[in-house]
């Protein structure tokens, strides 16, 4: 059983000053090296292995990886959703359908990385051109159901890969999970 929390259970209380902006930003365009860092040099066995959790197969570390790289089209097409000047945010696939179907396992890892890194620099070289009022502007999460600043959807992004780094810890250190509990 995984000692990390569900993703959908989580609940977000978005309260922290906007001037946290650049400290967000710093914290996404790192997410590429941390993520390299944990999965380079790793058993190809042990990332792409899927563990059973309640009778049903998980996505093994590298599938968590290309997850991550799936939803940077997501969360850029949020960041493009606050400039247009719509009312809310686009909505993701709740089902992570295109997750399943890429087939991560037999990709090779480097390709992963190095897609992931490149698409999470444009998110943050795109999110660093935007001023401090569209910064502010809230739009509307359709699944969480209240309103969110730009500042805050990064910092959800920021959480999201979080959220899968711990679970890839987790799945490549066992003593992880018997440590956190």
């Amino acid at each position: 059983m995984s000692a990390v929390p569900l993703w959908f259970d989580r609940k977000f209380e978005f309260n922290f000053p906007v001037e946290q902006y650049p400290n967000v930003c710093v914290r996404l365009r790192g997410a590429p090296a941390r993520l390299e860092e944990m999965l380079r040099g790793g058993a190809h066995a042990v990332l792409v292995r899927r563990p059973q959790e309640q009778g049903k197969e998980k996505w093994s570390a590298q599938e968590h990886a290309g997850h991550l790289l799936d939803l940077e089209a997501l969360w850029m097409k949020r960041v493009e959703d606050f400039l247009s000047g719509g009312s809310e945010l686009s909505v993701a696939d709740l089902t992570n359908r295109g997750t399943t179907e890429a087939n991560y396992n037999v990709r090779p890892l480097e390709e992963i990385l190095a897609q992931f890194r490149k698409a999470r620099c444009q998110l943050v070289d795109r999110a660093q051109q935007i001023g401090p009022d569209q910064v502010r502007r809230t739009l509307f999460h359709p699944r969480l159901k209240q309103p969110m600043r730009m500042v805050d959807h990064l910092f959800f992004v920021a959480e999201h890969d979080d959220h899968h780094l711990a679970k890839i810890w987790e799945l490549i250190d066992p003593g992880f999970a018997k440590e956190s509990q």
